[in-house]
């Protein structure tokens, strides 16, 4: 054997254990890797839950709170939450999937409920909030006093801007209590939700 066929000899053999050896290395890096990361994801949506559900911290949005809180038994606060769960079922919610129901309380207690009502093209779909607001304009009602907005969800669930705006025209600065299918996670006063407002004040 020659002085450079010893030294091939003395020399690859370990550069391919070395070699081999990062080659089988590598893919047990990539699956602690893996288990690292499906670890992280499952804290992330443990917190998610105790915190009331994901608000892309990633952008820098902060976790809605949840406070819940007590309903007294049969008291008119409960009759409104009931009604505004029953109105839920009724949700045309193919393409969110998230089901809501609103039942609004006027002046002399009668209580008119609506559901979202969801749509292929996307802009006409109807919150429930909105549904339950021109249902009762349409029988007549012009005073309310509150609203309850429910859906199966962890945090509060409260009325997008349209429903804001259309509320604070129609129903002045009522409250509104948001809720899940048991217990409630919010009471608000719409001038919260909606601060300055534009109304028929500036026009």
């Amino acid at each position: 054997m020659s002085g450079s066929d010893k030294k091939k000899g003395s020399r690859w053999p370990q550069r391919e254990r070395r070699a081999g050896g990062e080659r089988r290395a590598q893919p047990d890096r990539r699956a602690a890797a893996a288990r690292d990361g499906a670890g992280k994801a499952e804290e992330r949506r443990q917190r998610s839950r105790r915190t009331g559900g994901e608000r892309r911290d990633e952008q820098g949005w902060e976790p809605l709170a949840v406070e819940v809180t007590a309903v007294e038994p049969f008291s008119p606060e409960e009759a409104l939450l009931t009604a505004a769960r029953g109105a839920r079922e009724f949700a045309q919610a193919h393409y969110s999937t998230i089901k809501v129901g609103a039942a609004l309380e006027t002046a002399d207690g009668q209580i008119v409920t609506g559901c979202n009502i969801e749509n292929a093209t996307y802009g006409l779909t109807l919150c429930a909030e909105r549904v339950a607001l021109v249902k009762a304009l349409s029988e007549g009602h012009t005073v309310f006093i509150r609203i309850a907005v429910v859906a199966d969800t962890d945090a509060p669930t409260p009325p997008c801007g349209p429903c804001r705006q259309l509320l604070w025209e129609y129903c002045g600065d009522i409250d509104v209590i948001l809720g899940s299918l048991g217990t409630v996670s919010g009471r608000h006063r719409l001038s919260a939700l909606l601060p300055l407002p534009f109304d028929r004040r500036l026009l």
